[in-house]
């Protein structure tokens, strides 16, 4: 059962196993878990697998995770697996069991290196650095652990379904154990959903069920920036769509498919 004690997001508690603390509440119900944070320890343990079984020099290019159910406050217990082996791209998958149940199913395509910085080049644009900016207080629009554990800069560009944002964390993913720059990375990105808010989530839910990212090069230090476009369709769906940038500038981009629904019998 979830910790209120230690200062990570996770404590481990058995082989595999970890049990999450109060700072991975969620932002829709505190007795839900963030996603966000559990995407990083998925990741974890994805790294920590291809140490011990696979090539841990390849570099994971694409995560693409479903979310099977809902996500509650119990012991995460994770499983690894080669779907794909190869010489020079490979295919993982770990999933998470919460309560009994498959909850999260995360896929990443790991390729070998090759040196290209001679026809390295983005498109996207930059985006300014953290430092300077004003702050960013996710808590005027939403609640729980993981939301109060953060830490934003606005960096502009901030309107109804549109924001440019940079968010970082003190806490550590995982008490007692390194992470790679990959997964303290990617546990900060689906706090994009809810930094361009479109409406109220006091008046309309909208959730996502999944969070796919790619990256164009490994993304390093511990800020994550988030550069946000929130789309509503006529039918239920929504899009949440990131291009994501270190300190250094664009590393790759994020999607996030949204069920958007009515509360409170909102039309």
């Amino acid at each position: 059962m979830s910790t209120s004690g230690p200062t990570a997001y996770f404590v481990p508690v058995g082989p595999d196993t970890y049990a999450p603390t109060t700072h991975v509440g969620g932002a829709w119900s505190e007795d839900e878990l963030h996603v966000a944070p559990v995407v990083g320890l998925l990741v974890h343990h994805m790294d920590r697998w291809r140490a011990a079984h696979s090539d841990a020099d390849k570099i994971i290019g694409r995560i693409s995770l479903d979310i099977l159910g809902k996500l509650a406050r119990e012991d995460i217990h994770l499983t690894t697996r080669l779907l794909r082996p190869g010489r020079t791209i490979e295919l993982l998958e770990t999933t998470a069991v919460i309560g009994g149940r498959t909850t999260l199913s995360a896929r990443a395509w790991a390729m070998s290196p090759v040196d290209t910085s001679t026809v390295a080049a983005t498109e996207a644009e930059p985006m300014p650095g953290p430092d300077g900016l004003p702050p960013r207080d996710f808590t005027e629009v939403w609640d729980g652990g993981f939301i109060r554990s953060i830490t934003g800069r606005d960096a502009g560009t901030h309107r109804p379904g549109r924001a440019r944002t940079w968010v970082t964390t003190d806490h550590p993913l995982l008490e007692d154990e390194t992470t790679s720059n990959l997964a303290r990375f990617v546990a900060l990105i689906d706090t994009a959903n809810g930094s361009a808010v479109r409406h109220p989530p006091e008046e309309w839910m909208y959730p996502n069920l999944d969070l796919t990212l790619h990256f164009h090069r490994p993304p390093t230090g511990a800020w994550v920036g988030l550069d946000t476009s929130v789309s509503f369709g006529p039918t239920g769906q929504g899009l949440t769509s990131t291009v994501l940038h270190d300190q250094s500038g664009p590393v790759g981009s994020a999607q996030q498919i949204l069920t958007v629904r009515p509360l409170g019998g909102q039309a």
